[in-house]
């Protein structure tokens, strides 16, 4: 079937405006990917799953300007002993980064594969994200298997002594960012990658995660202050038998961010617990979209989402479990809750299940709100000042999706940064 002229249009003024990188051993998944984009096209706002955010800035062929922050607060994970891989405006920058020396795990540029015919990336380089095309077609995660150029390939054998982090900085304020990740975690191993910064003025990142039999891997990311920040990025996950991967991502501010989880479940007894927690103030638009399939017995999976809103901002969460034929024993729980601080902000959710297996345990609620005035004059009554508690009241709300991070450190960092962005009321 043909593409609409308008989606046709888009398509192919965007994929003019990108050289397909040619050479090493993912030539055939780069190929199989933009065909899955001449296929589909790019989104559009006619496109169910993009009905609460306008695609257009992810789609045309030019980044939009964001300036570059002058912030002077230090980075969020620089208190934890971890490896440091730098990015700038989607580029390694090998000389900011620490040597990816750490025992257990290992380390390749995707940039360098293009001069080598074999590497253990080729199983799962476009393979997870070419899965997670359907039912729902993910054309800018097609585009990124196409075309990214750079990004790290990280195979965990055993469990390493630190996290890795993965830091992005923006340098100009036209860049326009595609970085691709691939993460093996072999059975038995256990993993934590932290992940943090601005990136570019466009970013569009996609990570495949392969989770073996046994195998954990911890995700912990903050997308920063900066308010013209404009990302769109892909998390693909396939988890083993009794395999765990929990994802945490805390956004603050950002003119548009739409953050995509896909998660599968092929071996039994396994757990996939995804959560955010976003604060944004004016001109902010904040999408969560999620897709969890249960092909497997005795699964347990937990999307938590929270979001305070303020100032004519803007939330939107998107949230399915299908549970497949002979799932059987699915725990499936989904939460998705808005606080809006004034009104003139808005929350727009699309909570859904889809079973088909009879004996299963799943539930899904979604709730938007004003301020607890109960709460609110309880504390007020004893000398609590209204901001204060306000603040307090916030953070409570909050809490749910805080406490999926396991460690309990990052988790106080977490809390530390939304109370700082609380202060600054901006």
């Amino acid at each position: 079937m043909a593409l609409p002229e308008v989606k046709q249009k888009t398509t192919e003024a965007r994929l003019a405006s990108l050289t397909l990188p040619e050479g090493g051993c993912l030539d055939a998944a780069r190929h199989a990917a933009l065909s899955r984009v001449e296929v589909t096209g790019l989104p559009d706002r006619r496109d169910e799953y993009w009905k609460y955010t306008r695609p257009d800035l992810f789609t045309q062929a030019t980044a939009p300007v964001a300036v570059v922050s002058d912030r002077s607060e230090s980075a969020i994970f620089d208190e934890f002993d971890r490896i440091k891989l730098v990015f700038v405006d989607g580029v390694f920058d090998p000389d900011a980064s620490d040597a990816a020396v750490l025992e257990g795990v290992d380390v390749t540029r995707l940039a360098d594969l293009k001069s080598r015919d074999d590497h253990w990336s080729k199983e799962i380089y476009g393979v997870l994200e070419a899965r997670g095309q359907s039912p729902v077609a993910r054309p800018l995660a097609a585009l990124n298997t196409a075309f990214a150029t750079d990004g790290v390939l990280i195979h965990v054998t055993s469990t390493p002594t630190k996290p890795i982090h993965i830091v992005y900085k923006q340098s100009s304020e036209s860049s326009d960012a595609i970085l691709h990740h691939v993460v093996r975690i072999d059975s038995g191993a256990q993993a934590t990658i932290l992940e943090d910064g601005p990136a570019a003025a466009r970013f569009n990142t996609v990570l495949e995660a392969d989770i073996a039999d046994g195998g954990q891997l911890h995700m912990v990311r903050t997308q920063g202050r900066e308010h013209e920040r404009h990302a769109v990025t892909h998390i693909f996950s396939r988890l083993g038998k009794e395999s765990v991967f929990k994802s945490f991502t805390l956004t603050v501010n950002g003119s548009l961010t739409r953050n995509e989880a896909i998660i599968e479940f092929t071996g039994d007894d396994a757990v996939a617990h995804v959560a955010g927690a976003s604060v944004g103030d004016g001109a902010f638009h904040h999408d969560d979209t999620v897709f969890v399939t249960h092909d497997a017995v005795n699964c347990e999976s937990r999307q938590v989402y929270k979001k305070v809103l303020r100032n004519g901002a803007t939330g939107v969460f998107q949230g399915k479990i299908l549970v497949k034929a002979g799932a059987q024993k699915t725990d499936g729980y989904q939460i998705s809750q808005s606080l809006l601080l004034d009104d003139d902000s808005q929350f727009l959710a699309k909570p859904e299940l889809e079973i088909y297996a009879d004996d299963v345990a799943c539930s899904h609620g979604s709730t938007s709100g004003a301020i607890d005035e109960e709460g609110l004059f309880y504390l007020r009554s004893r000398g609590v000042p209204v901001e204060e508690a306000t603040d307090l009241l916030t953070l409570a709300f909050l809490a749910e999706a805080v406490e999926e991070i396991e460690d309990e450190d990052i988790a106080a960092t977490m809390v530390d940064r939304l109370h700082g962005w609380l202060a600054r009321r901006g």
